[in-house]
């Protein structure tokens, strides 16, 4: 009797069981979210998986008075229910203010974050302020060699428009006047 091979399963089981979790998926806007007026997108119109988009904006991070990055070759990732996440390329951020910090969390999509700490002068350094992908999952490879930022302890900005945090002190994402939600992080929303 021949055996057969067990190959295994490209993600790991974490993984797995996250994408399989959720309810909305980005396919049917549910009748809380908010309508989306004119020039405005709703991220409940964001699909799961989510999805890589190229932004062309001027995005720039401060910490203080130091500049830390300024873009205009940013990814944004736009998934259900989250104001999106801008990814910026290292060669647009001076990581000289960036150290790398032990530690991980992960994401079903895009697999282990890798931290970092931003130190605007040596009397101020901003804990885990950035993250990261060294290896991404598929098909979000595109994600190498990107950085994000928390605007709740940083300076944001698109288009000279502050950024405000997504609610919920973990996620990352960037909240401005072109996005209408409600989004993931307030209160009773784990689930979203």
């Amino acid at each position: 009797m021949r055996t057969r091979r067990h190959e295994p399963s490209p993600l790991p089981g974490w993984a797995r069981r996250g994408r399989s979790g959720w309810a909305h998926v980005g396919g049917e806007r549910p009748a809380f979210a908010e309508e989306p007026t004119k020039g405005r997108e709703s991220v409940w119109d964001y699909p799961r998986p989510p999805l890589l988009v190229g932004d062309e904006r001027l995005v720039v991070v401060r910490s203080g008075q130091h500049e830390i990055a300024r873009s205009v070759r940013s990814i944004r990732m736009l998934e259900t229910a989250s104001p999106p996440t801008f990814y910026l390329p290292e060669a647009d951020i001076d990581m000289s203010r960036l150290v790398r910090v032990e530690g991980v969390s992960r994401c079903e999509w895009k697999g282990e974050a890798h931290y970092y700490d931003v130190v605007s002068s040596p009397a101020q350094r901003i804990e885990r302020a950035a993250w990261g992908y060294v290896s991404p999952f598929a098909p979000y490879e595109a994600l190498t060699g990107y950085v994000s930022f928390y605007p709740a302890v940083l300076e944001c900005t698109v288009d000279d428009e502050r950024v405000r945090p997504q609610p919920g002190g973990f996620y990352g994402g960037w909240v401005t006047s072109d996005v209408c939600g409600p989004f993931k992080g307030e209160p009773g929303t784990g689930h979203w």
